[in-house]
């Protein structure tokens, strides 16, 4: 049985959801199907390359583009942030996110395992369309309980609060 699970939410007009590597579990083929099945509108990964090919995942970026969604790949070392190589990346992403939130469609963030970069990145996407950090991460905890699991994570999601892209 795959463990990839969808964890969504209502953000900004759209859905933005955050979940582990597809094939994590040994699935690959059926977790895209479930990938595919769900329609987003934009794929964010914050695994690195080393990780997406360890969990059976190296043609994620292929697979999305090829079922009609857009990827954007913004790689994080587990447990950390976006660092200054990064920023470029983070800074497409998020434009793109919030834009496709607010014309109503669907947002995936993954990481390994579905908590701490991709709830980081859920939690700062939150908070830049406008909802409060502290409310944002209650919501986002009711839904995954491990989203954002250290606190340069959470200092980092919380600086979109700040106008910090």
């Amino acid at each position: 049985m795959s463990g990839f699970v969808i964890h969504a939410l209502h953000v900004g007009g759209g859905t933005l959801a955050l979940a582990p590597v597809p094939g994590a579990g040994g699935a690959y083929g059926a977790d895209m199907a479930h990938l595919r099945d769900w329609r987003p509108a934009l794929v964010i990964s914050l695994t690195t390359e080393a990780e997406m090919v360890a969990a059976g995942a190296g043609g994620l970026a292929f697979d999305v583009q090829a079922s009609g969604a857009r990827w954007i790949g913004v790689p994080v070392a587990d447990f950390g942030v976006p660092d200054a190589a990064q920023a470029g990346n983070w800074t497409r992403a998020r434009a793109d996110a919030l834009a496709a939130l607010a014309g109503g469609g669907r947002v995936l963030v993954h990481c390994r395992g579905g908590c701490g970069r991709s709830g980081m990145a859920v939690l700062r996407l939150m908070v830049e369309a406008g909802e409060t950090p502290g409310a944002a991460l209650a919501r986002l905890r009711a839904v995954r309980p491990c989203a954002v699991e250290t606190e340069a994570q959470l200092a980092w999601a919380k600086a979109g609060a700040e106008g910090k892209g």
